[in-house]
C-alpha cells in the first residue's frame, strides 16, 4: 500500500509543481536549465508511475463493494472515450472546441469508469485519487494559464482520425493492461 500512496503522492506532487510554485520552478529553470528540468520531471514522473504500477501489484486486493456486472460495459465505454481525448489532445480537432483539457478529462472518465467495474481497495484508492487529482490539476491549469480561447473549425476529416486512432490505442490497451495490471480484461 505505501508504494502505490508513495508513487501517487509524487505524481501530483511534480505536476501540480508548474502551478502553485511557479516562482520557484522559475528559479530552477534559470539555475539548471529547461532541458535538464524537463529530463528531471520525466524521470520523476516515470519513477511515480513504476511505484504506482509496483505498488497496486503488491496489494492484495479486499473488496470494499460488488461492482454491479454492468459496469464492465460502462468502463469499456468511457476507456474508449478517454483514448480518443489523448489523441485529440495531439492534433488539431474540433473536440478541442468542447473541451478544453482533453487529457485531464480522459483521465476522470478513465477514473470513474474503473470504480464502476472494481470495487477493491486498491481500485479505490488509484483511481479516486487519479479522478480527483485530474480536476483539482484542471482548475490550477485553467487558472495558471487564463481565459480559454477556443481553436478554429478544422476538417471533420482530423475528428474522424483521431477517433480511429483512439480505437487503435484501446485496442492495443486491451493486449497490454494484463502486462500493466496483472488483470485480463477479454
Amino acid at each position: 500500500m505505501h508504494l502505490l500512496i508513495l508513487g501517487l503522492l509524487l505524481w501530483t506532487l511534480i505536476h501540480f509543481f508548474p502551478s502553485v510554485a511557479k516562482c520557484t520552478r522559475g528559479l530552477v529553470i534559470n539555475k539548471i536549465g529547461i532541458g535538464p528540468y524537463k529530463g528531471l520531471f520525466a524521470i520523476l514522473i516515470i519513477t511515480s508511475v513504476v511505484l504506482i504500477v509496483l505498488g497496486w501489484r503488491s496489494i492484495d486486493p479486499i473488496d470494499i463493494y460488488n461492482p454491479q456486472s454492468w459496469g464492465r460495459h460502462v468502463t469499456f465505454f468511457l476507456v474508449l472515450l478517454t483514448f480518443i481525448l489523448f489523441v485529440a489532445a495531439r492534433r488539431a480537432t474540433n473536440i478541442k472546441r468542447v473541451l478544453r483539457h482533453l487529457q485531464l478529462t480522459g483521465l476522470v472518465l478513465w477514473s470513474i469508469g474503473h470504480l464502476f467495474a472494481n470495487g477493491d481497495n486498491r481500485s479505490l484508492i488509484l483511481f479516486s485519487w487519479l479522478g480527483v487529482w485530474a480536476i483539482i490539476e484542471m482548475i490550477l491549469i485553467s487558472r495558471r494559464e487564463g481565459e480559454w480561447i477556443k481553436p478554429e473549425l478544422v476538417s471533420v476529416k482530423n475528428d474522424v482520425i483521431t477517433v480511429i486512432g483512439g480505437c487503435v490505442l484501446y485496442a492495443v490497451l486491451l493486449i497490454a493492461h494484463p502486462y500493466l495490471s496483472g488483470i485480463k480484461l477479454i
